[in-house]
């Protein structure tokens, strides 16, 4: 995890909910996170995952301003947090719905949207192993169904009685994933052992 104090060094940016225009403005946890990698000023940098970053933006602008500060130091891990592994998405939004259905155990609707996570990624495992790459399907499931069960388990945990608590465990939980994904795959963090432009 980083190494980043919990209040953002002078000349960063002020967190705040939603996209802003500039950082003056304050920025966004994954606005920060572009900040930090010097990939200029998007809450959709290159080097998180989509998957991530859609999680990391709802919990950002749902969470309390205490939550938002506390959660700030992510912001560096999320700067470079993009796994290669195909099944990676379909992982992390079965994780978001599981955490869903704790709410909500009878919901069929939530049930569905699990079992699909769990059959698209053991059929990317199977493609993995026989080395079959589709970034075009991987693309579309994101868009479409993978985003649309996202936003629906999202959508209950943030109507939750504790919601900040639930929402950022959620996201560190996902971010040291996807860290140690990284890792393992033998990628080099982004400022680490290369120098920095």
């Amino acid at each position: 995890m980083s190494a980043f104090p919990p209040h953002p060094p002078d000349g960063l940016p002020v967190p705040g909910r939603f996209a802003h225009l500039h950082p003056e403005d304050g920025a966004c946890l994954m606005e920060s996170a572009a900040l930090l990698a010097g990939r200029g000023f998007t809450d959709s940098p290159a080097g998180t995952h989509p998957a991530l970053a859609a999680l990391a933006r709802v919990v950002n602008d749902s969470v309390g301003d205490a939550t938002r500060q506390a959660l700030w130091p992510l912001a560096a891990d999320l700067a470079d947090a993009r796994p290669v592994n195909r099944a990676y998405a379909p992982l992390l939004v079965g994780t978001v719905v599981a955490a869903a259905r704790v709410l909500r155990p009878g919901s069929r609707r939530l049930a569905r949207h699990g079992r699909a996570c769990r059959r698209r990624s053991e059929k990317l495992a199977h493609a993995r192993a026989r080395g079959l790459p589709d970034r075009a399907a991987d693309l579309l499931w994101w868009r479409g169904p993978g985003r649309r069960y996202l936003e629906d388990a999202l959508r209950v945990l943030c109507a939750a009685p504790d919601a900040d608590q639930r929402l950022a465990g959620l996201l560190r939980k996902a971010v040291a994933e996807a860290r140690d994904d990284v890792a393992r795959e033998g990628r080099v963090p982004a400022g680490e052992g290369r120098c920095n432009r």
